[in-house]
């Protein structure tokens, strides 16, 4: 293998260094391809400190889960894709929370516009019934949907965030938008 600081070493003995000893090869790889995921962070987040976090998300995850292989391609390849779908997971949520509050905004106003208070009330027990089939749920369940939907994380966040596979964050989701549906099936 070559020596610490060659920049020659091919991606094999990059990834074999950091199957070896993590922390100098996640070095040696965030010397090579630091500047690489940030700027394409930064194309596509147009914001740098974003960039600066969303880098540093990248190579969190290296460090925790790598799920690189090098008979599938080059590690520049495979840290410039998942740079790329983390930032549009990124792009996602900030749409879906600027919806929501675009929403509450027009709710608001509309509130204070003079909605009639039967239509408050009817908005208001909607929520009460929503709350409480929610809370019928197994925690599991309950807590992405509550991420999802009032904190306005991607499934790909809420598996980050719970520390869960990514395929078990998207089953608990399906088991609690079933789960939501069949309780407030006589009310809908």
């Amino acid at each position: 293998m070559r020596l610490p600081g060659d920049t020659e070493a091919t991606d094999l003995e990059l990834f074999l260094a950091f199957k070896d000893d993590r922390a100098h090869g996640l070095a040696r790889i965030y010397r090579r391809y630091g500047r690489l995921v940030r700027q394409t962070a930064y194309r596509l987040l147009s914001d740098l400190q974003e960039a600066d976090d969303l880098t540093q998300d990248i190579f969190l995850q290296l460090w925790n889960h790598c799920s690189y292989n090098p008979d599938r391609g080059s590690l520049a390849s495979f840290l410039r894709t998942l740079t790329r779908s983390r930032a549009l997971d990124r792009l996602r949520t900030h749409e879906c929370r600027r919806r929501t509050l675009g929403r509450y905004g027009r709710q608001v106003k509309s509130a204070s516009s003079g909605v009639l208070p039967l239509e408050w009330a009817v908005t208001q027990e909607r929520a009460t019934r929503v709350a409480g089939a929610l809370a019928c749920l197994p925690i599991q369940q309950r807590r992405v949907l509550q991420l999802a939907y009032y904190g306005g994380l991607s499934q790909s966040e809420i598996a980050r965030h719970l520390g869960a596979p990514l395929g078990t964050v998207k089953s608990w989701t399906r088991q609690g938008q079933r789960g939501l549906r069949e309780r407030l099936a006589p009310v809908v």
